[in-house]
């Protein structure tokens, strides 16, 4: 016959996990946490959104001014309009040039990091300066750098017998600028990136190539690429998001000139909505920007999908 034991400790200890006064707290500050961030998420995302999306259909002068439904108007307008078409031109051109740089450089540059060199760990410190500074130092150094008769560039390219390079009176230029400085500026983020996803790559792999005799392109392309394809893949969709919408280094270093050549989607709606005075126009800008990124994105993961599993 057997009898059951019953250990009172262990169920009273059970029941004493289950309802402690530091489980309910524990689960209260993760809700609190929760609904927190839910508030900040609504009132800093969702209903600026919604109310860009609301204005696009209205027109008005300012924010407090009183607004007139116009309906599907002010996208019609837009759509009819070619400033807007060469607007979004330029920003696929500086979106894409950018990114394919910064790319290029990011890989090179985590490799080198991750290479066998003296003071890597400092280094490494170093190469992600630039990320760390403020957009709006980058672009007054720039400009300072640039300036006409003194500027450290400047002087630099006349000694080197270019003459003066007159940056912000050439379109080509004024373009070249702006994307170098965002190259500059957030290769570090694509580096440190790669880095990070170099880690994770088993040396075992490269030392079998060795014996089987690839050299360095072939271990490159055949082993370092496929293993990163997860971080290539995020990078270059999160590089692209933050390019296309990038508007304070153009705004900061040209302005959108000369002559609009550097003017793209974002610099287009914030001149439209605060020096053409119409909110309503900046608004369907920002809205048609945001759908056509969104199809992007859509067909991006379509071509392009996270899972790498076969």
């Amino acid at each position: 016959m057997t009898q059951s034991v019953s250990i009172p400790g262990a169920a009273k200890s059970g029941r004493s996990r289950s309802t402690s006064p530091q489980s309910l707290g524990g689960d209260g500050v993760i809700y609190a946490l929760f609904f927190l961030g839910l508030a900040l998420t609504a009132v800093v995302i969702i209903y600026p959104a919604f109310y860009a999306i609301e204005l696009s259909f209205q027109k008005a002068e300012s924010f407090i001014s009183e607004p007139e439904w116009v309906g599907f108007d002010n996208y019609a307008r837009v759509l009819a309009d070619t400033e807007f078409w060469e607007a979004l031109w330029r920003g696929i051109i500086f979106a894409g040039f950018a990114i394919v740089f910064q790319v290029i450089l990011g890989i090179a540059f985590a490799m080198l990091l991750d290479a066998a060199i003296p003071m890597k760990r400092v280094m490494r410190g170093i190469a992600i300066l630039p990320y760390l500074l403020p957009t709006l130092v980058v672009a007054l150094t720039i400009r300072w750098m640039l300036n006409d008769p003194i500027g450290v560039i400047t002087v630099g390219l006349q000694n080197l017998g270019f003459g003066i390079v007159d940056w912000y009176g050439s379109p080509t230029l004024a373009m070249v600028l702006v994307i170098s400085a965002s190259v500059w500026l957030w290769t570090p983020f694509v580096t440190v990136a790669f880095l990070a996803g170099l880690q994770s790559v088993p040396d075992s792999l490269y030392e079998a190539a060795k014996v089987d005799g690839a050299n360095a392109w072939q271990r490159f392309w055949h082993i370092t690429l496929p293993q990163l394809r997860p971080v290539l893949t995020v990078v270059i969709l999160l590089r692209a998001i933050w390019m296309f919408n990038k508007f304070d280094i153009i705004w900061l270093l040209t302005g959108g000139g000369p002559l609009r050549s550097t003017e793209h989607l974002p610099v287009m709606a914030y001149r439209k909505a605060f020096q053409a005075y119409d909110v309503g126009m900046g608004a369907t800008i920002s809205t048609i920007s945001f759908l056509i990124l969104s199809v992007a994105v859509i067909i991006y993961f379509r071509l392009f999908p996270l899972d790498t599993k076969d």
